[in-house]
């Protein structure tokens, strides 16, 4: 506040002169250029510091721009710039002056919320109200009176006022808003059912026991940890899609049907039970709104119009039973498809399966033939010494280039198998692709 005083002092502050605006001309105006010198020399601040502090001044209402008064920043041009006239705050009677004539300017027809603020306040100055719209009716007649150049100010100034400082939307002011917001929410935390400390301590002793045999900090992975050993049994019995898995991994396979269906292995073992029920287009739904959650955008609406045809549309192949009312908003939202588009469906789907289908798989045979099947690898137990010269002797890992020239290679061969195609040309223009990554690899490293 300081600060503006100063800037309107006569001899140091910002130079003012008279202005047209149109055909009117304006009574001390200030440009935003002059704004931002005088703030720079007095700061001793550069040119970017000076136009964030000038366009504070502006969005907090101590300066208010003539011509475009919505604009509330701070232009380093000629635009036009006027000090605002104190209408002091919300509970003062000024404001309530200014928020009447406001009221007699737009003839009633206020926004929603300004006549929400304008019932409050006259509730709550009722005693006053006929000396305030006395008072505001006076203004504003004395307003029309005035000369034209003074009447575009003051209307600049009001306008500016009523942008800077509109009603909350609420329709209260601020400090009954705060208050009303702070007891709904209290309401609604009184009325939100609680759990019992000792409740919310029995889960959470049961989720550590659950996992505290998989959680690397507490239990050691078998059978050897490869960063210490060099032996890469773990990493082989663990691969993603390994025919036979460990007991360990099957067995948290059970805790979850999130842990299920992230364990690529796991996924594939429920989609056999489920193809032995008939029922695995839950699944399949699950996996196409996943694969258009992370796919690439330049593939959405292809996907999006395949996964409707597929799931949704009327008499689909493998339509999915969901409520009416997240069926509606899906196939709505699918006309102009976004990453997050089946997230309801794709939720419903989910539940589903949680409370039904995923006990089911648990009791059935395909479940318990698997962890039959799966595999206890014995600890290999090293000693220091051994995992000393182990360390010593580590070769170095392949490079992620090379894994990905092979995959590539078999992404060929497998292409090669399934059609006819010339293997030789596409093999040739595979390694030209590789000598060009590999250029560009050693270049970069």
């Amino acid at each position: 506040m300081a600060l503006v005083v100063e800037m309107q002092d006569p001899k140091g502050g910002v130079k003012g002169s008279e202005q047209k605006l149109n055909v009117t001309s304006i009574p001390y105006v200030i440009t935003g250029e002059h704004v931002l010198t005088w703030i720079t020399n007095k700061m001793k601040s550069n040119t970017e510091e000076a136009q964030v502090m000038a366009t504070m001044l502006v969005a907090y209402g101590y300066i208010y721009p003539i011509q475009n008064h919505k604009k509330l920043v701070m232009c380093n041009d000629g635009t036009l710039y006027r000090f605002q006239t104190d209408f002091g705050t919300f509970d003062t009677v000024d404001s309530v002056v200014a928020m009447m004539k406001l009221n007699i300017r737009k003839k009633g027809m206020l926004e929603a919320y300004e006549q929400a603020h304008y019932n409050h306040l006259n509730k709550w100055l009722n005693h006053k109200w006929d000396f305030i719209v006395m008072q505001a009716t006076e203004q504003y007649k004395a307003t029309k009176e005035r000369k034209k150049a003074d009447r575009v100010v003051l209307d600049c100034q009001e306008r500016a006022y009523w942008v800077v400082n509109r009603p909350p939307v609420s329709g209260t002011d601020t400090f009954f808003h705060t208050a009303l917001t702070h007891n709904i929410f209290y309401q609604q935390t009184i009325m939100r059912s609680r759990v019992k400390s000792s409740v919310s301590l029995g889960a959470l002793v049961k989720y550590v026991t659950t996992y505290k045999n998989h959680d690397a900090f507490l239990a050691p992975c078998l059978p050897s940890n490869p960063w210490l050993t060099n032996n890469d049994n773990y990493w082989t019995l663990n691969t993603r899609r390994v025919e036979t898995p460990t007991k360990m991994r099957v067995e948290r396979w059970s805790f979850s049907l999130f842990e299920l269906l992230t364990d690529l292995r796991g996924r594939d073992d429920f989609k056999i039970f489920l193809k032995k029920e008939f029922s695995g287009e839950n699944l399949a739904f699950w996996e196409a709104a996943e694969e258009l959650k992370w796919g690439t955008a330049s593939s959405m609406s292809s996907k999006a119009e395949t996964i409707f045809k597929t799931f949704l549309a009327p008499g689909a192949p493998r339509w999915i039973n969901i409520d009416g009312r997240t069926m509606g908003m899906t196939v709505k939202g699918l006309e102009h498809p976004h990453r997050y588009v089946l997230e309801a469906a794709q939720t419903h789907v989910f539940m589903l399966m949680k409370k039904d289908t995923f006990f089911r798989y648990l009791k059935s045979p395909t479940y318990k033939d698997i962890q039959k099947k799966a595999l206890s690898p014995e600890a290999q137990n090293f000693s220091p010494a051994q995992i000393e010269q182990n360390a010593q002797s580590c070769s170095p890992g392949i490079h992620p280039i090379i894994l990905w020239q092979q995959e590539m290679e078999e992404n060929a061969k497998a292409a090669a198998a399934s059609a006819p195609v010339d293997v030789k040309a596409m093999m040739s223009k595979m390694d030209r692709k590789n000598k060009h990554i590999l250029e560009f690899m050693h270049t970069r490293f």
